[in-house]
């Protein structure tokens, strides 16, 4: 069952309206709040989205807090400011093709969706990879490709990207990576070999080769899978 799909109770008892704007208000001005992201557009893509339909439904409650939840598997949903952090640095614009590494439950990839960016999306873990499609398919969004795969290699029959971002914490820069790339194009990942010694970086593929900005310290989960345990 997706979370949309499922009737929503408090601890009380009591029925969950999520139609009401008060939880994605307190959480939209949490993220002005803070100040460190400052696209229109995906601020407005953060607040279109319906974060409860990406959660398991015992944790609708806790759907709009700036915070991140478990999604089973070991793995979590990202909290909604990191996911508008790393959003907006991507740099994509209405129509570019973005690969995401790590679908999860689909929610970081609903936000690349509601931007206007064609998304490729891969998953390691087949439970989540087929919760992660039916709730994008509850929620109404058809413009996000889904596959079962490692990630770590990519997904080379849609590259060239003009964006790629990673939602898990690779030991290192995923090298295979960066030839999925166009020139110009931006990859985003967080980089650490454990949750306490995390920074999020933004590598850009150039002419001469490629860039690299450090935004700051993280904390994600680790990727799998075995480009992840070769790469370490």
């Amino acid at each position: 069952m997706t979370s949309c799909e499922a009737p929503v109770f408090d601890r009380y008892g009591l029925q969950v309206f999520w139609k009401r704007r008060r939880g994605r208000d307190k959480l939209m001005a949490e993220i002005r709040r803070a100040g460190i992201v400052h696209s229109e557009p995906v601020l407005e893509a953060i607040e279109r989205v319906e974060r409860r339909h990406f959660v398991r439904p015992d944790d609708a409650s806790e759907a709009y807090d700036n915070a991140p939840l478990p999604i089973g598997r070991g793995q979590t949903i990202s909290q909604p400011l990191v996911v508008a952090l790393m959003s907006e640095a991507l740099a994509i614009g209405s129509g570019d093709r973005v690969l995401e590494v790590g679908t999860g439950s689909g929610y970081q990839a609903a936000v690349l969706a509601e931007m206007g960016a064609q998304v490729y999306s891969v998953e390691i873990i087949p439970a989540l990879s087929d919760w992660a499609a039916a709730n994008l398919r509850c929620a109404g969004y058809r413009n996000i490709e889904l596959d079962t795969a490692d990630g770590f290699f990519g997904w080379e029959e849609h590259a060239p990207y003009d964006a790629i971002i990673v939602t898990a914490a690779a030991s290192r820069i995923p090298r295979p990576l960066i030839p999925q790339l166009r020139v110009g194009g931006r990859l985003v990942v967080p980089v650490g070999s454990n949750a306490w010694d995390q920074t999020l970086w933004v590598v850009e593929r150039t002419h001469e080769g490629e860039t690299s900005t450090n935004l700051g310290p993280v904390r994600f989960v680790p990727l799998t899978g075995d480009g992840q345990s070769a790469a370490g």
